[in-house]
């Protein structure tokens, strides 16, 4: 398919749908004729529970379906058809109050495969579980594989063949990797399903947050879980092999369930090797005009693995004029740009480099977040704006060549913390590039801060790398916490300030 993606999104399921989701359906299931939900009872799937129906649009479009209900686990039979699980296809078995969830139908258009929005439609259903207290996820997969090996295996030993990657099963597959477990071989399940020989898996998913439900009232906390790339910099023969690192990074957060990737700033550095020979600021012109296809990657990296991504920050040329960028790159597909508002001494005498002029926070499927690179950290003004446009966690892409360098983006960017009453993640890169002028050595250690209070670690320190070493850091940021602190924190810095005395504003 193109890889010219401006906006997808995931929505509840609508009649609006119904056509679109009925040709998707024949295209899905062209080996089964007939295998389509008709009107009625996708309103009736709508009607009993619309949360369980979503679709994921590419560009307006419809690309894929997941569709569901809701059973008692303490009625529920684990043996049993597909047809007495849907109550004859009726729905009538969807218990408003229960507490499993049950997978009815998830697919994927052809022609959109290969972007992992299947994973995005089980993390829905999974963050579905998690949001409504359910206790997991049960679905009969089919293995439509399985029909060419039936003649010497048993559906069993097919399970246990792909589970050791001896057989391969491109559903059976897809659902292990994405954590379900397969608890029961369900004779009979589907009708008509030939390739399956009529057999399906019974896959479960553990929501390992469910609580049982408690006469006691209780507040759902909204946790963010961001994943940091300290950067080894190191010689790579061209962008595509610098790209496969990147994806390995995005590949290896994203398998975590992070909800952000953040790269440092200049990460792309070791691209400037090829133009060693240059004087450094011509050199850095040349490292500028990929800007754009590393982008447009990020973008589509972002798509493919489900994940906010901040890109650091390469530089750029507009208007023949040098600036340090980033691309915060979302999950939705859409992108937005921001800049280096103060660039150091080094890079204004050596390279030429402006500084920019636009300063905004962003909106995010994870609430609003601000961005400043590296310099921009140690301004105190810049992230109060940002504090007060609602910003909850700030992130700072960072590149240091000494300690010293490094300690005084580390104190200030936990100063903001503090002072701001968010969470600060800090990412930057480590080694060397001896082919690469001005770039020679690298110190970094990666960390997340968070404001100094009870409901926070005592010394301000949320997770930490080790130093100058390459490495990722997840770390899981409660936002429920900071509206605490905001209200009932033992000191409440941005409540207590003296705006009859001061007053910060932007201009």
């Amino acid at each position: 398919m193109s890889t010219s993606i401006e906006n997808i999104e995931l929505k509840y399921l609508t009649l609006n749908d119904y056509e679109e989701l009925k040709s998707a359906m024949i295209q899905a299931y062209s080996n089964m004729p007939d295998m389509y939900w008709n009107e009625k009872q996708i309103t009736a799937l709508i009607n009993k529970f619309p949360e369980g129906q979503v679709v994921i649009k590419i560009d307006g479009k419809l690309a894929g379906c997941a569709l569901s209900i809701k059973l008692n686990e303490s009625t529920f039979d684990s043996v049993h058809t597909y047809e007495e699980i849907t109550g004859n296809y009726t729905f009538n078995t969807h218990k408003p109050d229960g507490d499993i969830l049950y997978g009815i139908d998830v697919f994927i258009k052809t022609e959109y495969r290969g972007l992992r929005l299947g994973r995005r439609l089980y993390d829905y259903r999974k963050e579905l579980c998690e949001e409504q207290n359910l206790k997991g996820i049960l679905f009969g997969g089919r293995i439509p594989n399985y029909h060419k090996h039936a003649d010497s295996v048993t559906p069993k030993e097919y399970i246990e063949k792909v589970k050791r990657k001896e057989i391969h099963d491109p559903v059976l597959n897809f659902q292990i990797n994405n954590d379900f477990h397969p608890a029961k071989i369900l004779k009979g399940y589907l009708p008509g399903d030939e390739d399956s020989g009529e057999f399906a898996v019974l896959l479960e998913w553990n929501n390992i947050y469910y609580e049982k439900k408690s006469v006691v009232a209780a507040t759902q906390k909204k946790v963010v879980r961001l994943g940091l790339i300290q950067w080894q910099m190191r010689l790579y023969k061209d962008l595509e092999e610098l790209m496969q690192q990147v994806e390995y990074f995005v590949d290896a957060v994203s398998g975590y369930r992070s909800d952000f990737a953040l790269f440092p700033e200049f990460f792309n550095a070791p691209l400037m090797a090829e133009n060693n020979h240059l004087p450094v600021s011509e050199a850095i012109r040349e490292l500028a005009k990929h800007t754009e296809e590393i982008k447009n990657r990020f973008s589509q990296l972002a798509i493919s693995y489900n994940i906010n991504i901040i890109t650091g920050s390469m530089p750029e040329v507009v208007d023949d004029l040098l600036y340090n960028v980033g691309y915060l790159c979302r999950r939705d597909g859409s992108t937005e740009r921001y800049e280096k508002l103060h660039v150091t001494p080094d890079e204004a005498k050596v390279w030429g480099m402006q500084g920019g002029n636009k300063l905004h926070s962003f909106d995010t499927d994870c609430g609003k977040i601000g961005i400043l690179i590296c310099y921009d950290s140690e301004f105190p003004e810049l992230s109060r704006i940002l504090a007060d446009d609602g910003m909850d966690i700030l992130f700072v892409p960072f590149l240091t060549d000494t300690q010293n360098g490094y300690s005084r983006v580390r104190n200030c960017a936990q100063a903001r913390a503090i002072e701001n009453e968010c969470y600060v993640a800090i990412a930057g890169s480590v080694g060397n590039l001896p082919k690469v002028h001005n770039m020679d050595i690298q110190y970094a250690q990666s960390m997340v801060f968070t404001p100094c209070d009870f409901s926070f670690p005592a010394n301000g320190i949320k997770a930490e790398a080790t130093p100058n070493t390459e490495m990722i850091l997840i770390a899981d940021c409660d936002i429920d916490l900071l509206r605490n602190l905001n209200q009932f924190g033992a000191v409440k810095n941005l409540r207590d300030r003296r705006k009859d005395l001061f007053e910060l504003r932007r201009r």
